[in-house]
């Protein structure tokens, strides 16, 4: 089966960040473009369909808000991320409140705005293969079991679930904040998610990888999580 794609829409008139993102969006398995105007991003939403929108919010010609407010108007099915530098608890709350999916306020965390990305990309119906392979590590998501090297692992229902989010989103970094909220449900991230996380994520590896020579379980220090071949 071949794996999509996800379409990814950058609107950001700063063309240094703009050529950032795209660059680094795109290296991690995205197919994106980009707008520097609202205008020009409005009609991108159109002819280019992307599966999810970065908008900023201080554009020329046409607001942020503005396009928004028309793409929920016309109740298009397209997720849609703020990345803005207007980042008060005020600037938040409007935009979430105008229909924005997530706000992520700039100076930002690139491996945060992936997960992000990977977060809001997972509400999309993008066919995902079954089993689910990486390297050795293979994943049946309709009786939820996983092996390795023909050896069948022996996980609970939540360590499946970690593992199967965490191969959906291989070769990417997955924060903490995202397996708090879209694993455990919990909206508000807090201490005592993060040390059940980390405890979590210490017995899938003792599952996972302890017992093969091929280790595919990566802890970035600081950011969170990676699934996948390490390339060295």
């Amino acid at each position: 089966m071949t794996e999509l794609h996800p379409r990814v829409l950058i609107v950001e008139d700063d063309k240094k960040m703009a050529d950032a993102l795209v660059a680094g969006i795109g290296a991690n398995g995205y197919d994106v473009t980009s707008a520097s105007t609202g205008e020009e991003g409005f009609f991108l939403v159109h002819n280019y369909r992307p599966n999810l929108l970065v908008l900023d919010l201080n554009l020329p010609r046409r607001s942020g808000l503005d396009i928004l407010q028309q793409i929920r108007d016309q109740a298009l099915d397209l997720r849609v991320l703020i990345l803005s530098s207007q980042n008060s608890v005020e600037d938040r709350v409007m935009g979430l409140n105008a229909g924005a999916d997530d706000y992520l306020g700039k100076p930002f965390s690139f491996p945060e705005l992936l997960a992000r990305i990977a977060s809001l990309l997972r509400r999309v119906h993008i066919t995902t293969p079954n089993p689910l392979l990486i390297a050795d590590l293979a994943l049946d998501i309709n009786t939820r079991t996983a092996s390795r090297s023909d050896t069948r692992l022996d996980l609970t229902s939540r360590e499946f679930d970690l593992l199967l989010y965490l191969a959906e989103n291989r070769n990417r970094v997955v924060s903490r904040e995202m397996l708090a909220k879209d694993v455990w449900r919990e909206d508000a991230r807090f201490t005592p998610i993060d040390n059940v996380i980390d405890v979590q994520m210490a017995r899938l590896r003792r599952k996972v990888d302890d017992p093969f020579a091929i280790k595919l379980l990566r802890t970035i220090r600081g950011v969170g999580f990676m699934l996948g071949e390490s390339e060295s």
